[in-house]
C-alpha cells in the first residue's frame, strides 16, 4: 500500500513568496480541490496541506495523477501555466518520510516550528469533512500524532521561540506580565506581521489591533484572528494607547520615529519591538521616559539558543520518525494481505456452517450450542497458521506467492462468487 503513496510539494526551498501565494489553498479551496479529485480521478486518501510556507498534497493511486492534480489546482486558483515546475515529486516511502517530517517540523522553515502541527490537523480534518480519508491515512496520520507527542514528551524539539514572530509575542508577554489587560499594536501584516498575530491568537494577550498601509489585508487578518483593526493614519493615537507595539513595515525610512512621537505621554513604560530590515523604529525614540526599543539582534540572540537545542535533538528526533514508519510500513504490508485473510475466513465460515447444519437436524439444543462452539474453535484453530505465515511472508517481502498459493488451495475466488449469489 505504501508504494501507492505520492505526494506533489511546493514549498519555501521549491518557489518564491509569489508563487506560494498564488497557489496557496484556505479551506474553501482545499476542499474544492478534495472534490475535484474525488469526481475526476482515481485517487484515494487525499490529504491537503497549505500554509504561507507550502501547498503539499498527498494521495494514494497506482499511477501518476500529477497532471490532473496541476489542472484542478488551475481551475480553483485561475493558475497561469508554469507553476508546475515548482512542486517537487515524491512516491511511496519517500512521500511517508516526507509528511512525517513536515507534521513534525523538520522541514519547516524554523526548525521545529509549533504551529504545523496544527495545520496538518486541520488539513486532515478537511479530508474527513469530505469522506476522502481511508484506512491507509487514517493508520499513517495516527502514527505521525503518537510520534510528534513523543517528540515533544522525549526531545528538546519543541523548546523555546525558534521563529522571530513567535519570539517577538513570547518578548511581549515577558513585558506585559505584570499588567491586567495588556494592549498590543501590530504595524504591518506582511509575513512576519502576520505570523506575529497568529502566534498572539494563542497567547495571553487578547487586546491586539492591527495597522497596515493597505487596510483590507490588516481587516482580512483581524477577522480571522479576533483581532481589531485601524488605518495607518490613527498610527500615532493607537501607539498612545498600547503597551507593546510591535513594528515590521519595510522602508527606506523609520516610520515610528522621534518626531512622530514627540507628544506622546507615557505613565509607565511602552516597549517598541522593531522586527524590520531596514529598522521601521526610530533607536533615539528612547530618549523619550519611558520608551524602550528591542530590535532584531535582541530577539535573534533569543532565537538562536532555541534553534541550537532543537537541532541537537534532531537524531533523537529522526529516530522517533525511523520507529514509527518501520512500524507502519509492516501494517502496510498487512493490509495487503487482510483481503487474503478475510476471504480465508469467509470460506472456511461456509464450510462450517454447511457441515454445522447437516448434524444439528437431529440435535437438541443443548447439542446445537456445543457443536456451535466446537466448529467456532475448530475453525479458528485451522486459521491460526495461515494467518501467522501469511503476516510473516509479509515482513519476508513474499506474501504475494503465498497468498495466490491459499486462493488455489482454498479455491478462494470461486468461494467468493459463491457466497455473493
Amino acid at each position: 500500500m505504501t508504494n501507492n503513496f505520492k505526494s506533489l510539494a511546493l514549498t519555501y526551498k521549491t518557489a518564491p513568496l509569489e508563487i506560494r501565494e498564488q497557489v496557496s489553498l484556505n479551506e474553501a479551496a482545499a476542499k474544492r480541490l478534495l472534490n475535484f479529485l474525488r469526481d475526476f480521478t482515481s485517487a484515494t486518501d487525499v490529504l491537503v496541506v497549505s500554509t504561507c510556507n507550502r501547498t503539499e498534497i498527498y494521495y494514494s493511486a497506482e499511477k501518476d495523477l500529477s497532471d490532473e492534480i496541476f489542472k484542478g489546482l488551475a481551475l480553483i486558483k485561475d493558475l497561469e501555466p508554469g507553476f508546475q515546475a515548482y512542486f517537487a515529486k515524491f512516491e511511496g516511502k519517500a512521500a511517508v518520510q516526507h509528511l512525517f517530517e513536515v507534521a513534525i517540523g523538520l522541514d519547516a522553515q524554523v526548525v521545529g516550528d509549533l504551529q504545523i502541527s496544527g495545520q496538518v490537523k486541520n488539513a486532515y480534518q478537511w479530508t474527513a469533512d469530505e469522506n476522502m480519508a481511508g484506512p491507509f491515512l487514517h493508520r499513517l496520520l495516527h502514527a505521525i500524532f503518537f510520534s510528534n507527542k513523543r517528540v515533544v514528551q522525549e526531545t528538546a524539539f519543541r523548546d523555546g521561540a525558534a521563529s522571530i514572530s513567535y519570539a517577538a509575542k513570547e518578548l511581549a508577554e515577558d513585558l506585559t506580565a505584570g499588567l491586567v489587560a495588556p494592549k498590543v499594536l501590530v504595524v504591518g501584516v506582511g509575513e512576519i506581521g502576520q505570523d506575529v498575530c497568529l502566534n498572539l491568537v494563542n497567547s495571553r494577550v487578547t487586546n491586539v489591533t492591527i495597522l497596515n498601509r493597505t487596510s483590507e489585508k490588516a481587516e482580512r487578518l483581524a477577522q480571522k484572528c479576533g483581532f481589531v483593526f485601524n488605518t495607518l493614519d490613527t498610527l500615532k493615537e493607537e501607539i498612545q494607547k498600547a503597551d507593546v507595539i510591535i513594528s515590521s513595515v519595510s522602508g527606506t525610512e523609520p516610520l515610528i520615529n522621534l518626531a512622530l512621537l514627540k507628544d506622546i505621554k507615557i505613565l509607565s513604560h511602552k516597549f517598541f519591538i522593531d522586527l524590520s530590515i531596514p529598522r521601521s523604529i526610530e533607536p533615539s525614540i528612547e530618549e523619550i521616559p519611558g520608551a524602550i526599543v528591542y530590535n532584531l539582534d535582541d530577539i535573534q540572540e533569543k532565537t538562536n539558543e532555541a534553534v541550537e537545542k532543537r537541532k541537537a535533538s534532531i537524531p533523537k528526533v529522526q529516530a522517533i520518525i525511523h520507529d514509527a514508519i518501520a512500524e507502519f510500513e509492516e501494517w502496510s504490508k498487512e493490509m495487503v494481505v487482510s483481503p487474503t485473510i478475510q476471504k480465508l475466513k469467509n470460506s472456511l465460515e461456509q464450510i462450517r456452517k454447511e457441515e454445522l447444519a447437516r448434524f444439528l437436524k437431529n440435535a437438541n439444543e443443548a447439542e446445537a450450542e456445543k457443536l456451535e462452539e466446537m466448529s467456532k474453535s475448530l475453525m479458528q484453530k485451522i486459521l491460526k497458521y495461515p494467518v501467522l505465515q501469511l503476516k510473516a511472508a509479509c515482513k519476508r517481502g513474499d506474501a504475494e506467492s503465498l497468498s495466490e498459493m491459499l486462493h488455489e488451495l482454498f479455491n478462494l475466488e470461486k468461494q467468493s462468487e459463491k457466497q455473493r449469489k
